[in-house]
């Protein structure tokens, strides 16, 4: 009887279980819908300032004979100091969303590390930061709270101290490292050069209509301002990106655990069912037994 007691007891801990991993989903669910939404409308924005990064880089090489000369735009051949940015979650119960990011963090460490490069980590999120405090990696910077709730001008704080080494050459190149949302079933790791830009995907578009006379002055002034820009938003988008795949990542984890929650309920019956019976047989024999012993 005690087996059936316990196996009952079990019955009763997974069942909560189950309406805690659906309850979650569910949330996770809602949360996705906001944020997809915003990383939509953040997207557009994005894309339109590339292009117009681009388009003005584009005619400043084309007025200037020797190419284009701005600090941001310089690529070092042999960098000695790289700093990469990466955005993690804040909580768990999603799935390998944070183990992919940490992986190709890790992977360019060992990279650069074999080319005797020093590396510099930025971590955005506490399971990043747990991950490497554990494993003794020294981190230059620790933000916690921004990966589940992006704010702008947060962000931009973040990515302008980070921007402002690189100008002071305190660093050689700037890599921002994040998990993406794809869709509600897919994340893709997303690996960005913030700085210096990289100038090679700068490819002028012969059919472009724009009609955007630009003159720079001998110090960019227009073309720094719209880097700046560029490079705040990106971190701000990438923040909103990470945040849209860890719903997803985490609705995913949280129906896979509610499917194996159910499961188990229906294993656990079965067993439950199992020993009753055995239970019974066991109390009718010893019934018959006492009455054959009577006669």
């Amino acid at each position: 009887m005690a087996n059936l007691k316990e196996i009952k007891r079990k019955i009763g801990s997974v069942k909560n279980t189950q309406k805690t991993t659906n309850a979650m989903k569910l949330v996770s669910s809602a949360k996705l819908k906001r944020t997809e939404e915003l990383a939509k409308r953040s997207r557009v924005y994005a894309e339109k300032l590339t292009e117009l990064l681009t388009e003005i880089a584009q005619k400043m090489q084309q007025s200037n004979a020797e190419g284009l000369d701005n600090i941001y735009f310089r690529e070092v051949k042999s960098p000695k100091i790289v700093d990469i940015v990466f955005i993690t979650a804040d909580k768990g119960l999603c799935g390998g969303f944070n183990a992919q990011t940490i992986k190709r963090v890790n992977t360019l460490i060992n990279e650069y590390k074999s080319q005797d490069v020093k590396v510099r980590l930025r971590a955005v999120g506490r399971k990043g930061i747990d991950y490497f405090k554990f494993n003794n990696v020294e981190l230059t910077n620790e933000i916690i709270g921004l990966s589940s709730a992006p704010e702008y001008a947060k962000s931009t704080e973040v990515i302008s101290e980070v921007a402002e080494a690189y100008v002071n050459g305190e660093t050689d190149k700037i890599i921002l490292i994040h998990n993406g949302y794809v869709n509600m079933i897919t994340q893709e790791i997303r690996e960005d050069q913030l700085l210096p830009v990289d100038a090679s995907e700068l490819e002028l578009n012969s059919t472009s209509t724009s009609e955007l006379e630009v003159e720079p002055d001998d110090d960019d002034t227009l073309l720094d301002a719209l880097v700046k820009r560029y490079i705040e938003y990106t971190m701000y988008y990438a923040l909103i990106d990470s945040l849209a795949a860890e719903h997803s990542a985490r609705m995913q984890a949280m129906d896979a655990a509610t499917g194996n929650a159910k499961d188990m309920v229906s294993a656990l019956t079965i067993a439950y069912n199992k020993a009753r019976q055995e239970a019974i047989t066991t109390e009718l024999i010893e019934i018959i037994s006492g009455m054959e012993s009577m006669k």
